[in-house]
């Protein structure tokens, strides 16, 4: 198991990703506390988990709040003894902020992604390195998108926080790296079969003048791969990069983009 008696957080667990990412945690042996700012969705992740012979714990914790991050990590790490890694996917409502052209755009709606990325990555970030530097080891793990990179349309204030964020992990890996504590972006391109992309595929065909179907087409034909990634394998590298199997990996993006960005 890749991450035996391990203990990881993971921000945004009811969702797609979120949950995902913490099944296979808990699957490579992560006792996981998952977290999020509504109780059903996490505690329905975290039952299957339960249910599958895995150890996880819901609380509901919003990563924009932080005393409510610091709180939940401060608990965390005395009832489990630390914190070995913590994993943010939270993420926000899509409708008013894609699939608009940025000259139509208000100031508000392009900030928004910005601010609620930057500042949930940071608060969370923060609280587990407190935590890890303690131990002097560790794995923050962040999550982007291709916009970070590639010039889209449409994509409103989402392509420039991704890029904040993926600057955000050099910043923390070169600060943290000395403390033990490795710090790793995961960027894969479009999820296909999660409700968000679904969406803003929706958002996006819309002003383009196609159907979703043909959208997602184009999408999957930029790719080297002609075809999109999936939760699965998200996740699956996720678990690998939280391991001491990529032990010297820190300061980097793992490209998940089949080939829709090459590096």
């Amino acid at each position: 198991m890749l991450l035996k008696n391990k203990n990881a957080v993971i921000y945004g667990a009811g969702g797609a990703i979120g949950g995902a990412v913490a099944r296979a945690f808990a699957r490579e042996g992560a006792r996981v506390f998952l977290a999020g700012r509504t109780l059903p969705p996490i505690d329905a992740v975290a039952m299957e988990i339960s249910a599958a012979g895995g150890v996880a714990e819901a609380a509901q914790v919003n990563a924009l709040d932080e005393d409510a991050v610091e709180k939940h990590a401060g608990v965390v790490a005395k009832k489990a003894g630390g914190i070995d890694v913590s994993f943010n996917a939270i993420g926000i409502p899509q409708r008013g902020v894609q699939g608009i052209p940025l000259v139509e755009l208000s100031p508000e709606d392009f900030a928004l992604p910005i601010t609620t990325y930057t500042r949930a990555q940071f608060l969370t970030a923060r609280a587990a390195a407190r935590r890890m530097v303690e131990k002097r080891s560790g794995v923050i793990l962040t999550l982007t998108a291709t916009p970070a990179r590639l010039a889209a349309p449409l994509v409103g204030g989402m392509g420039a926080a991704w890029a904040a964020v993926e600057a955000l992990t050099r910043s923390l890996a070169a600060e943290l790296g000395p403390h033990g504590i490795r710090v790793v972006c995961v960027r894969p391109d479009a999820i296909p079969e999660t409700a968000t992309i679904r969406e803003v595929y929706g958002l996006h065909a819309k002003g383009a003048g196609m159907t979703r179907e043909e959208f997602q087409s184009l999408m999957e034909g930029m790719t080297l791969l002609r075809r999109l990634p999936t939760l699965a394998e998200v996740a699956n590298v996720a678990a690998f990069m939280a391991s001491s199997q990529a032990s010297a990996m820190t300061g980097t993006v793992a490209n998940l983009s089949c080939g829709s960005l090459v590096d």
